[in-house]
């Protein structure tokens, strides 16, 4: 609770991630994080919240701003339904709430052509996740997409890509 990352460079590597949350359904609260000023080159991810089904408690309150990013695989990723073994992981009646999450003044490339996802659970969706002047781009400038599901999602300033339209509610 109450992290404060500021003006660090990452890559090749993972990224910035929050988590894994929730594993073997346990319960996990992280309230209060800031990371302002990161650069980063060449990463799997930018910044990134991953939970596992089946835990509890929350991820909330969360900036990321300030961020550049150049050839990143996922650069803008909430994942709540991560699942890190050899068998599929079933679908469970509890997740982790991620809430209250605001990406701001995020630009630069991805290596892939999604640019923003948010996999949020059906029976707790992703609440109160903005999104203000936020520009992502292929690397070479082709445009890029966002899959988005379940999940409760505002815009302010210059965003690209967008959510596709009816994708942001719970189903």
């Amino acid at each position: 609770r109450k992290v404060r990352v500021s003006d660090i460079t990452c890559g090749p590597g993972h990224g910035i991630s929050i988590g894994s949350l929730g594993y073997g359904n346990s319960e996990a609260h992280v309230p209060d994080v800031v990371v302002n000023g990161a650069k980063l080159c060449g990463t799997t991810n930018g910044v990134r919240i991953k939970t596992w089904q089946g835990g509890s408690g929350s991820a909330s309150n969360i900036k990321f701003q300030n961020v550049e990013m150049h050839n990143v695989e996922n650069p803008i990723i909430i994942d709540q339904n991560y699942c890190d073994q050899d068998k599929p992981c079933q679908e469970q009646s509890s997740a982790v709430q991620v809430k209250n999450i605001f990406y701001k003044n995020i630009k630069g490339t991805c290596a892939s052509n999604v640019a923003i996802t948010f996999d949020c659970s059906k029976r707790f969706p992703c609440q109160g996740i903005v999104l203000e002047d936020v520009d992502l781009e292929i690397e070479g400038g082709a445009a890029a997409k966002a899959l988005c599901n379940n999940v409760e999602l505002s815009e302010t300033g210059v965003v690209s890509p967008h959510c596709p339209e009816g994708e942001e509610e719970a189903s």
